[in-house]
């Protein structure tokens, strides 16, 4: 089995795209996951669709197969053509996928290096296939090391120190037009997931008042609750009576079709900055020289920035990336091979207890003695396979470890797989107050 990442995002395409390609709800998420595990030789499936990207990452025995099935999907959802579609997106097999997505996890890829958001979305999408059946093993092994690598890149540098994220950089911007303080400003926050509370929080901690609206008023006061002072909620359908009244609005729903469209735009006489978060975006097109509309993709030159203050620790995160990358390898043969060597001792030991149980029987051996004899035998065999278990260890890290270890599963006859307990939970992810 191998595996295969095909990616789109903010590197590769522009966000009309994006927009066509997101799967903003779950069920459609199910539908397309349940039809790629219908390609011959996909074996698990899981999704990732973000503002800034959308990839799929399956483990399979039939690369092209699976490639294949994911742009003909893709294909059917946006209608982007085949061709088209091919053109655009990066694809990663075996040890480039694993690099793309230790590189995803640790949050190199994204369009704000550093930003911690892409750890939780990972951590969602992963949850997501995993509970309904899409993913298991391989990709549990892949997602539970990714974060490990994550971990390891953010204590071993300074990439994730002062993290901004998208709705950090939207904050930023809306603070530079607005003359460099946001203090004594109110802005509207439309929607109740992660990036609506981030936004709220730097708002609140630039000392801006906040509006949330949601159609959802319970979650509309999570949000609320967790951003603490100076923040009041409103149903969304109140959102017409104040989207007029002020000057800072920032939406983030994830829903498939604009929440606020041109309808709901009065003339103004004072001039309007709204940050659409969102994709597919929540803003509709707005001809109205009052209204200053910011997607995702317009926040480039604060990226640009932070990449530059940046660079130097991502080269340093991208060496544990690397590292992390061939490690991964290592781990996936030596989790082959322990249960090997377990199974052989195994078979030793109860062919042992079979021939002492017949001996004692026989009356070669004294019931007195029988215990002398089973410590005997089993340091004999200790002996015996000490040699090539450390010889199995060792081949672990070795190109041929894959074919040796082929063979010694044949000639004893065993078809050992290893059982992941916990079948990971992603431990590693850590989560911080402003992102």
């Amino acid at each position: 089995m191998q595996y295969v990442v095909v990616s789109f995002s903010h590197k590769n395409t522009d966000i009309e795209v994006r927009e066509r390609l997101a799967f903003p709800d779950e069920e459609m998420k199910r539908r397309a996951l349940e039809r790629l595990l219908k390609t011959e030789g996909v074996g698990e499936a899981m999704l990732l669709s973000t503002c800034n990207r959308v990839e799929f990452l399956v483990s399979t025995s039939i690369p092209s197969s699976a490639l294949h099935s994911i742009f003909e999907l893709l294909h059917l959802h946006s209608g982007l053509s085949i061709e088209e579609l091919e053109g655009r997106a990066d694809v990663y097999e075996d040890e480039g996928a694993v690099h793309h997505v230790f590189s995803v996890a640790s949050s190199l890829d994204s369009l704000v290096v550093g930003e911690t958001q892409i750890a939780g979305q990972l951590k969602d999408a992963f949850r997501f296939a995993f509970e309904n059946g899409y993913c298991s093993q391989k990709i549990s092994r892949l997602i539970h090391y990714a974060f490990k690598c994550a971990a390891e890149v953010r204590n071993s540098t300074e990439i994730s120190k002062n993290p901004v994220s998208v709705a950090g950089a939207a904050v930023s911007q809306a603070k530079e037009v607005m003359g460099g303080n946001l203090g004594g400003f109110t802005g509207l926050v439309v929607g109740a997931g992660e990036m609506s509370e981030i936004v709220a929080k730097h708002l609140v901690a630039n000392g801006c008042n906040v509006i949330i609206f949601n159609r959802s008023m319970e979650n509309a006061k999570k949000v609320a609750d967790a951003v603490g002072d100076r923040v009041d909620i409103e149903p969304f359908h109140a959102l017409a009576d104040y989207i007029n009244r002020y000057r800072l609005l920032f939406s983030a729903t994830g829903a498939p079709h604009p929440v606020i469209t041109r309808e709901m735009v009065d003339p103004a006489s004072f001039e309007r900055h709204w940050f659409d978060l969102a994709v597919p975006r929540d803003i509709e097109d707005i001809d109205d020289v009052t209204v200053n509309i910011y997607a995702v993709d317009d926040l480039k030159e604060i990226v640009d920035n932070n990449l530059a203050l940046r660079k130097e620790q991502a080269r340093k995160a991208y060496e544990i990336v690397g590292r992390y990358t061939i490690d991964f390898f290592k781990w996936l043969q030596t989790l082959m091979i322990d249960p090997l060597i377990k199974d052989v001792r195994e078979q030793a030991r109860r062919a042992a207890i079979s021939e002492i149980e017949r001996a004692v029987k026989k009356g070669f051996i004294s019931p007195e003695s029988r215990k002398n004899v089973e410590k005997l035998v089993h340091n004999a065999f200790n002996k015996f396979l000490h040699t090539p278990t450390v010889q199995l260890r060792d081949v672990a890290e070795q190109p041929r470890a894959d074919t040796i270890i082929e063979a010694m599963k044949y000639i004893f006859k065993t078809d050992t797989e290893v059982k992941m307990a916990d079948k990971y939970k992603c431990e590693f992810v850590m989560k911080d107050d402003i992102r």
